[in-house]
């Protein structure tokens, strides 16, 4: 692709406004909402009722994906849901003054969500869209960091800034602010964005009324599940998961567990300073060299050392569990070979959803299937976890999750690792009869 063309900028100017954009509202709905709740005296069981039945916003995002199909321009849905996501979360920060403050919360945190979620859609298109494969490839890296550079700078220093204020001013102001500071941040990035991003114009239809669009809605759905070996590759997406969501589940706890139960005792803050920082310097190293390093090879030729990598955290996890260090050196350095091998390995199924699963007439809506089916993997593995690790205890619990990368790096090496044109598939289906 050639980025020296007119009204074409470099990648390193818009990925990481793009995918920055995609990750503050998120970690806004998924962790700060948790934490100002709590904070307001919210029992624990009523805000994580409230804010899982939120989330789901992104797992049915694909439903309305097609709409987003008749824009004129992915851009233009970009930039507005950016906008609107950011005035939402100025709504938040009001809704904590009023009267009936929980249910205005819960309402502005609900239109955070769809906004969010409609906004990932067009976020991923654009990004499909105006990279080729190498491209892709190259600066996949670059999405995870920014994307999860949105959590360190809300679980860091918005929390820490938070934290602060509650002392100073009271609760309700304390969050007031940092839900401004977040809507102010999500406002800018969209008028930066209006700047930088490709326009990714959409193929317009003539034919655009409500009727039309419930046909393409039907029509995007058979066409994904008609793809050939979508049934495989549903598997994979959910396999690849396998071993990762759980330590993602268990890991945490883990560190807090006392050491006479067999974790290692670590306070919450111990927990945070070796995360936000060795953890957060091996994360982005991982992330980025992940992305140059299956574009240098392949997804073909890398996807086996990706799977490897990703299960990293898990042998880091069973050492810790083993020895029960008490060095934080030494805990520090066994979570960043954690943080550094997730980063790394799990470019390989983002790249697999988009250049494997998402190919295709509806390749934007498909692949928000796709990142719909990975969420479904991880809340799968996340659902037993507990129960694993109850039955098993931490160690042998780790060694278990070691052994759930074996399925789906054996199906790595025996599925197709490019997409298969559709003509082939029709092939299959009606194949010839020999005389």
């Amino acid at each position: 692709m050639d980025h020296n063309q007119p009204n074409i900028r470099n990648p390193k100017f818009w990925v990481p406004s793009l995918y920055l954009a995609q990750g503050l509202p998120f970690f806004a709905v998924a962790i700060v909402a948790n934490q100002m709740l709590k904070s307001m005296g919210v029992p624990n069981d009523e805000l994580n009722h409230w804010t899982g039945l939120i989330g789901f916003a992104w797992v049915f995002k694909p439903l309305w994906s097609p709409f987003l199909e008749l824009a004129s321009s992915k851009k233009l849905v970009v930039v507005g849901f950016q906008i609107l996501g950011g005035v939402c979360l100025g709504g938040v920060a009001l809704a904590l003054h009023a009267p009936f403050w929980f249910a205005a919360c819960m309402a502005m945190l609900t239109l955070v969500a769809i906004s969010a979620a409609t906004h990932d859609i067009a976020c991923d298109g654009l990004y499909i869209t105006s990279l080729d494969e190498k491209g892709q490839a190259q600066y996949a890296g670059w999405t995870g960091t920014f994307f999860n550079a949105g959590k360190f700078f809300t679980t860091g220093g918005l929390l820490l800034l938070a934290g602060h204020f509650e002392k100073t001013l009271g609760v309700v102001p304390a969050w007031t602010i940092c839900f401004c500071i977040l809507a102010a941040l999500m406002v800018g990035l969209g008028l930066y964005n209006s700047w930088a991003l490709p326009l990714a114009k959409n193929d317009m239809s003539a034919d655009t009324n409500a009727a039309a669009i419930a046909r393409t809605l039907w029509q995007v759905i058979v066409e994904f599940f008609r793809k050939p070996g979508i049934w495989i590759s549903i598997l994979f997406i959910i396999l690849f998961r396998a071993g990762e969501a759980q330590v993602q589940s268990i890991g945490p706890l883990f560190l807090r567990e006392a050491r006479a139960l067999g974790g290692l005792g670590l306070s919450t803050a111990e927990v945070g300073a070796v995360y936000g920082t060795v953890g957060t310097v091996a994360f982005v190293v991982g992330s980025i060299a992940g992305g140059y390093f299956t574009s240098w090879l392949s997804l073909k030729r890398a996807i086996l050392w990706l799977i490897l990598a990703v299960n990293l955290p898990n042998a880091a996890f069973y050492l810790l569990s083993h020895f029960q260090p008490t060095d934080l050196t030494v805990i520090g350095a066994a979570l960043s070979v954690e943080m550094f091998g997730y980063g790394f390995g799990f470019v390989g199924l983002i790249l697999y959803m988009m250049q494997v699963v998402a190919p295709g007439k509806y390749q934007t809506a498909h692949y928000a299937f796709a990142t719909g089916i990975m969420q479904l993997g991880f809340v799968l593995f996340k659902l037993f976890s507990g129960d694993i690790q109850i039955a098993l205890g931490y160690r042998h619990f780790f060694v278990w999750v070691m052994l759930c990368a074996i399925p789906v790096a054996v199906l790595s090496q025996i599925i197709p690792m490019t997409a298969r044109p559709q003509r082939e598939a029709e092939a299959v289906a009606q194949p010839a009869h020999a005389g």
